[in-house]
């Protein structure tokens, strides 16, 4: 363990669950690296990610963007090239990323997929959903409107699954940011999360929270604070 990590953990009371305001500063104050960290909140909810109806997934805009630009591939129809790429899609086009994924190729954040060639892309499948890239009607990455999506995403829009042990992840900033921003980035997307529980979901539903930056002890969230946000 270096010596700054050392120090980082000295400032942080494992006994003590932290409001999130607190917790964006002490975040800051804590980050043992020398590049512009992302800060990632981490949710443990009281559901069962193996049952259809139990599954939490959704997109959030966060209101100060998640400080990386993300790279998206727009696949699409030659009619629906030059507004994806007035959008600012990074790259555009249809087969020739079709092969190139097929050959191992995904340096993307996010693709975009018109309805029209969702059948061509199905065969991606197994390459794409393992990485979460696969285009969703539910994440709003398959539609017609290609540069109203690529806009969103490059607008701070992200998407979020809860995981096989009931954790949904989610970056919600840099350490570059003032704490208020990553506060309300935080609020922004717990909010999102409560107001996706599942009706079969029984007792406490959001157990437990975590905010930490790359390579930094974590921070315990105060998570009745969190529900009344």
């Amino acid at each position: 363990m270096t010596k700054k990590r050392k120090v980082a953990n000295a400032k942080v009371d494992k006994t003590k669950l932290y409001s999130l305001q607190s917790a964006t500063s002490l975040v800051k104050e804590i980050n043992c690296t020398k590049f512009d960290s992302s800060v990632d909140i981490h949710l443990r909810l009281g559901v069962d990610p193996k049952k259809a109806d139990q599954q939490v997934r959704g997109t959030v805009t966060l209101p100060h963007g998640t400080g990386k630009t993300k790279k998206v591939l727009v696949l699409c129809t030659p009619d629906k090239e030059a507004a994806a790429k007035e959008a600012g899609a990074d790259f555009v086009g249809l087969d020739e990323f079709i092969a190139k994924i097929e050959s191992g190729w995904t340096d993307v954040d996010v693709i975009v997929a018109t309805p029209s060639v969702m059948p061509k892309i199905g065969k991606l499948g197994k390459i794409l959903g393992p990485r979460n890239l696969m285009p969703n009607p539910k994440t709003g990455t398959v539609t017609n409107d290609v540069a109203a999506a690529v806009n969103e995403v490059k607008g701070g829009k992200i998407a979020f699954k809860v995981d096989k042990a009931g954790i949904v992840h989610a970056s919600i900033g840099r350490v570059s940011f003032a704490p208020q921003k990553l506060a309300e980035n935080s609020a922004e997307f717990i909010n999102a999360i409560i107001k996706l529980k599942p009706a079969t979901s029984k007792g406490t539903y959001l157990k437990a929270a975590s905010l930490a930056s790359s390579m930094s002890p974590g921070i315990t969230l105060d998570v009745k604070l969190l529900s009344s946000n």
